[in-house]
């Protein structure tokens, strides 16, 4: 049973920055693909990045590409989601989740993925 905890949510300014980071525990970290989502109100929870079990390959919803950057440290068994340039669309609750499998283009469903923590409220302001 994997634990992940997520931390770095608040209130920011539009264009301002976040870093989110999903520690995890209770497993072998470099097993699992890891993603995160993320849920506004009224609105199904949607992809927003994923990376690979040793980083090697990451995928961003069309929206944050070149805003955010997901990484990973596995000595750390953390996952981090570095937001910039964050506008309020940006706002939900961030989820982060383990995949325990290789990489392959369904990483963006939420059916993928086996562990999931309670989320991080972002708000960006205007």
């Amino acid at each position: 049973q994997v634990q992940l905890v997520e931390s770095g949510g608040g209130l920011v300014q539009a264009g301002g920055s976040l870093r989110l980071s999903c520690a995890a525990s209770g497993g072998t970290f470099s097993r699992y693909a890891m993603g995160w989502f993320r849920q506004a109100p009224g609105k199904e929870r949607e992809f927003v990045a994923a990376i690979s079990r040793f980083g090697i390959n990451a995928d961003y919803f069309d929206s944050v590409k070149g805003r955010f950057t997901i990484s990973r440290d596995n000595a750390k068994n953390t996952v981090y989601l570095q937001m910039n340039s964050l506008k309020p669309e940006d706002t939900a609750v961030y989820y982060c989740a383990a995949a325990q499998r290789g990489w392959d283009s369904r990483m963006r469903f939420t059916s993928v993925y086996n562990y999931w923590g309670q989320g991080t409220q972002v708000t960006v302001s205007s």
